[in-house]
């Protein structure tokens, strides 16, 4: 289990972003973490991820405190964060990267099957550069790809649904929910997303630094529709779907 114990966190010489954030992250579930821009909820992953550390509190993962770790020494333990825009890397091909992510030296087969399970042909991938002639959206299928190798303990991702065009969303839904139906560790996405939400075991939500409501999808959903901002062209804002 990973939890957070009274997590606070400011940058230096800014306000405080976190105020005591206290979370247990159960076991084996998708869990998505949620709420207001600014809230807090993307410092909260990167200090899960060892890309920040708190000015307060402490992280547990499976009873062994990992708070001064930092994101190599995490990395080994099974921790894995994927950005909201992946990095490309000049001169790297899809081939490279997932190799990388294995822990062994993988078969040509293994490569096929596990960009095939993120929608890609590897005959017209594998060889491809990690460069700008990929698409947001093929890039996100292919860090999803890296995760798939690596079978991390626990896997964040930052607002997945950032910068990619629909066909590519609905494709990342699809991804999203095979991994959910085997998951074998913690996913933990950062969204604010409906359907997104919609496919969570767990809701956290985030506001003022803090944990404001966590639940089950059924539970929580409800009130977060209802208090949705409206998009202006809408007398309910709970309905609106912009």
């Amino acid at each position: 289990m990973l939890q957070l114990k009274n997590i606070k966190w400011k940058p230096e010489g800014g306000p405080q972003v976190l105020n005591g954030i206290n979370l247990d992250v159960p076991d084996n579930k998708l869990v998505v973490i949620t709420g207001p821009n600014g809230s807090g909820k993307t410092t909260t992953a990167k200090i899960i991820a060892g890309l920040e550390t708190p000015t307060e509190g402490c992280i547990i993962l499976d009873g062994q405190d990992i708070t001064d770790k930092n994101v190599t020494e995490r990395a080994k333990l099974g921790i894995s964060f994927a950005f909201q825009q992946p990095v490309r890397f000049k001169g790297l091909s899809v081939r490279d990267i997932l190799t990388l992510s294995f822990s062994h030296k993988p078969e040509e087969k293994e490569l096929c099957d596990v960009l095939q399970r993120v929608g890609l042909c590897a005959a017209d991938y594998l060889d491809r550069e990690l460069n700008s002639n990929l698409s947001g959206g093929e890039m996100k299928r292919i860090e999803i790809a890296t995760v798939l190798a690596r079978h991390t303990r626990v896997t964040v991702f930052d607002e997945p649904e950032a910068g990619i065009d629909l066909w590519s969303f609905s494709n990342l839904i699809d991804v999203f929910k095979d991994m959910k139906k085997e998951l074998n560790g913690t996913l933990i996405i950062i969204s604010h997303q409906e359907r997104i939400l919609s496919i969570a075991d767990e809701i956290i939500v985030v506001d003022g630094g803090v944990i404001n409501k966590q639940g089950t999808a059924d539970e929580i959903m409800p009130n977060l529709l209802a208090h949705r901002p409206g998009c202006g062209n809408c007398e309910n804002a709970g309905n609106c779907t912009k």
